[in-house]
C-alpha cells in the first residue's frame, strides 16, 4: 500500500479523477495533510464518509518514527526508524535568517568520500519521497516551528535517487502544502555529471552544490572516488553548462583537510580554476571522527586560503560551524544510536 505523503498534489488529483471525482478534491487532501497536518483520515471531515474509505483501501498514513532527539547549541540531531526497521539522521540548525533542516536521501552513501563518516555505512537503498517529507514533518511537529530552508546533503547523494529526491522537491515547494521556495531549497551533489545534466531541465530555482573539495583530478580522485568516475574537466564543463542554462549561481563546498588540500598551492589552483564562473565556494572546518584520521585545518590556514580567494575576486564564506557537540556536523552523520 502506498503511502499518501508520497504523493505529489497532481498525483491526488489525477487519484481523485480516476475514481469518478472532481480534482479538487485531490487538493482538498493535501491541504489537510501538509497545512492542517491532520494524521488520520477520518479527521477529514470536508470529504464524504465513502471517500475517506477508498483512501484507507488505498494509501497509508504511517510515519517514520522518530526515535532520538539530541540538543546542541543551536542545533538539533534527529535519529529516525523507518518501516523496515533501517535508520537515518536528520539535523535542524538555527540561524539568524531562519530555521533549516538538512535531511538524508538515502540509508548509507556509496560514493565513500574518504574523509566522511557517513559513507561508512553503505548503501543500503533509496530514500522513498515520503521518507524525505516525514522528516520535515515530524520536526516541525517536535519543535513546534516552521523550517524555512531546506538542504538535502544529510546522509546520501540526491542524485543517486534522483525521482525520489525531485519528487520530494515537488511536494514541499507546492503551495497548497508546506510551501518552501524553490531558492530555499539546496541539493548537493559529490559531482554526478548526467544527475547535474538532468537537474538544469528541470523548472524552478532550486539551488545547487557542488561537493569539490581539491581543485585538480589527482588529489580529488584521492579522497573522493566518485573523480575516477567523472573527470574535474568534464565535471567543469557541466557546471559551465549548467550556469548558462538556468542562469544559477552555483555553490561548491570546500572541506579543509589538513596538509591535504589547504596550502597556498591548492588555494592558487582553485581560483584558476573557478575564475569567471558564478559561483562562490563554501569554505568548511573539517569536523573529527575517531574513525577517520584526516585532521582539521588549522585556522590560520583556512584564513589564508580564504584571503587568497578573495583577493582574487573569487566570491568565498567560510561554513559557521553547527552540530560537532552532538556530532551533527558536516560529514559526521551515520544513523548510530
Amino acid at each position: 500500500m502506498r503511502n499518501i505523503y508520497d504523493l505529489t498534489l497532481k498525483e491526488l488529483e489525477d487519484y481523485f479523477i480516476s475514481i469518478g471525482e472532481k480534482s479538487f478534491r485531490g487538493t482538498q487532501v493535501f491541504e489537510s495533510l501538509y497545512k492542517k497536518r491532520l494524521n488520520s483520515f477520518d479527521e477529514m471531515t470536508n470529504i464524504s464518509k465513502e471517500m475517506r474509505k477508498k483512501l484507507k483501501e488505498n494509501f497509508s498514513l504511517h510515519k517514520i518514527k522518530l526515535l532520538i532527539t539530541q540538543k546542541g547549541d543551536k542545533v538539533n540531531k534527529y535519529l529516525f526508524e523507518l518501516e523496515d526497521g533501517n535508520k537515518i539522521e536528520s539535523v535542524l540548525m538555527f540561524h539568524n535568517y531562519g530555521i533549516s533542516i538538512c535531511v538524508s536521501s538515502q540509508v548509507g552513501c556509496n560514493m565513500g568520500c574518504t574523509f566522511c563518516e557517513s559513507g561508512r555505512l553503505k548503501k543500503i537503498r533509496n530514500l522513498l519521497a515520503y521518507e524525505i517529507v516525514e522528516q520535515i514533518l515530524l520536526i516541525e511537529e517536535e519543535t513546534k516551528k516552521k523550517i524555512t530552508h531546506v538542504v538535502v546533503m544529510g546522509i546520501g547523494e540526491p542524485f543517486d535517487n534522483y525521482e525520489n529526491v525531485l519528487r520530494f522537491v515537488k511536494i514541499i515547494n507546492c503551495n497548497k502544502g508546506i510551501d518552501l521556495g524553490s531558492r530555499h531549497i539546496t541539493i548537493s551533489t559529490c559531482g554526478i555529471i548526467p544527475g547535474i545534466k538532468k537537474f538544469m531541465e528541470e523548472e524552478g530555482q532550486v539551488n545547487l552544490a557542488v561537493s569539490l573539495h581539491a581543485p585538480n583530478d589527482e588529489l580529488r580522485r584521492k579522497i573522493m572516488p566518485i573523480a575516477k568516475v567523472y573527470q574535474l574537466d568534464d565535471l567543469m564543463n557541466t557546471i559551465k553548462e549548467y550556469i548558462k542554462k538556468t542562469n544559477r549561481r552555483v555553490t561548491f563546498e570546500y572541506i579543509m583537510l589538513d596538509g591535504i588540500n589547504d596550502n597556498e598551492k591548492e588555494a592558487k589552483e582553485l581560483v584558476k580554476l573557478l575564475k569567471g564562473i558564478n559561483c562562490y565556494v563554501n569554505l568548511i572546518p573539517y569536523n573529527e571522527t575517531e574513525n577517520i584520521g584526516f585532521k582539521r585545518s588549522k585556522e590560520w590556514k583556512i584564513l589564508a586560503f580564504y584571503d587568497i580567494l578573495k583577493s582574487n575576486k573569487i566570491n568565498a564564506t567560510i561554513r559557521k560551524e553547527f552540530g560537532g557537540s552532538v556530532d551533527a556536523a558536516c560529514g559526521q552523520l551515520r544513523a548510530n544510536n
